[in-house]
């Protein structure tokens, strides 16, 4: 028996939480989550002192999401070509160094050129921290470490904004230097992370075949469009101009914006433990249904807010209805999804959920130009309806 072998047994008779690859695999899994709600709070600020119109700001988040649309469907080749651990290493250094020097940079076209970089090394983290779960875990055990990993992953979600906005505080640019932190991990997945180099016999061109058959699908294509449409509104809407609102209307500070923010976060993280009770009641089509309409409730009132912490209201309220509407798109990818192309259509809805995060700042960008800060919430109003008929039209008739 190898070294690595007899490490993987005595690991499986310890506690998960104490699994040094368990831990290895949950600090990858924030640092990829880590690049954009940290930073948006700073968002009002950066604007101000670059000089940089607030309709542009948004082109910090598309460009550093942008990457993961086009390699997350060739990121499995690359990683079994290279090697799991090498790639995850390589990631994480050009993370955290492109990172560093957007704190740095106080040349706006020069920071999106950066933060392109960074969103090349922060594509493949959080798929290939799933990837190293299923390598080395079977079973019960790698369910349980996906259900601690995920958990652990939106608490990070929910405290970054918190953390980034203290941070703005005291200068736009104290966010950015956090993904510092990327260093010394890879140094640590370099050092300690102990994985088998699995080879995946996952055929790509099969793959690809399975993906066109998936995307005549209506039903799922359907549900691909709304998840899209989710990101385009918490990225465009809330992550990109609710700061922005935030700061033209009640002149709060990075740290207050951090707070609301987070509470997006915080809402979802309790959805998501009450739905179980959910689901004995409804059917997840109702339930996709229902967050539909408390979208909608939740930015209708965004501008009518007489206070700032008014605003805990819509995103408490945004963030139970996309908990449900997360939860349940997944439930029905899983009903409708044929069980060997479950894989592939995984895979897909999170390019979909890519596409939303990157065209929601643009977007909305256009629309804040057009309309003002308040048209945002408004537009995002239509658009939650069309998406919900849209919705209705690919599963129901």
């Amino acid at each position: 028996m190898n070294p690595i072998e007899e490490k993987s047994q005595f690991e499986q008779r310890k506690p998960i939480y104490l699994e040094l690859n368990f831990q290895i695999i949950c600090t990858i899994a924030l640092i990829a989550v880590l690049g954009v709600s940290s930073i948006t709070p700073a968002f009002p600020s950066l604007a101000k002192e670059l000089k940089v119109n607030p309709s542009d700001v948004g082109l910090l988040i598309s460009t550093f999401t942008f990457p993961a649309v086009v390699l997350v469907p060739v990121i499995g080749i690359l990683a079994d070509r290279w090697g799991r651990k090498k790639f995850i290493v390589t990631s994480l250094f050009l993370y955290g160094i492109a990172g560093i020097a957007c704190a740095f940079s106080r040349n706006f076209n020069l920071l999106l050129c950066l933060r392109f970089i960074q969103g090349i090394g922060a594509a493949s983290l959080l798929s290939l921290s799933f990837t190293l779960i299923n390598d080395l875990y079977t079973k019960d055990r790698r369910t349980t470490v996906m259900s601690y990993s995920g958990s652990i992953t939106n608490v990070g979600t929910a405290i970054y904004p918190t953390i980034g906005g203290a941070l703005a505080t005291m200068g736009w640019y104290y966010p950015f230097m956090l993904p510092v932190v990327a260093i010394p991990i890879g140094l640590l997945v370099l050092f300690t992370l102990h994985n088998p180099e699995l080879k995946s016999d996952r055929n790509r061109q099969v793959d690809l075949g399975n993906a066109a058959k998936v995307l005549k699908n209506r039903k799922l294509f359907g549900l691909f469009i709304v998840s899209t449409g989710n990101f385009v509104l918490l990225y465009g809407a809330y992550i990109t101009y609710l700061p922005q609102l935030i700061n033209d209307i009640f002149q709060a500070s990075p740290a207050i914006i951090g707070i609301l923010l987070s509470s997006i976060s915080v809402a979802i993280i309790i959805t998501s433990s009450q739905l179980g009770k959910l689901n004995k009641r409804f059917k997840p089509q109702t339930l996709v249904q229902a967050s539909f309409i408390l979208d909608v409730l939740a930015m209708l009132i965004v501008p009518l807010m007489p206070n700032v912490w008014f605003l805990l209201i819509s995103t408490t309220i945004f963030g139970i209805g996309l908990g449900i509407s997360l939860h349940s798109i997944q439930t029905l990818l899983a009903n409708l999804a044929p069980k060997e192309y479950l894989t592939t259509i995984l895979s897909i809805n999170r390019t979909f959920l890519g596409l939303g995060q990157t065209l929601g700042p643009l977007l909305m960008g256009i629309v804040f130009v057009l309309g003002g800060i308040n048209s945002v919430f408004y537009v995002g109003v239509g658009f939650a309806i069309l998406i919900s008929f849209v919705f209705r039209y690919c599963i129901y008739i």
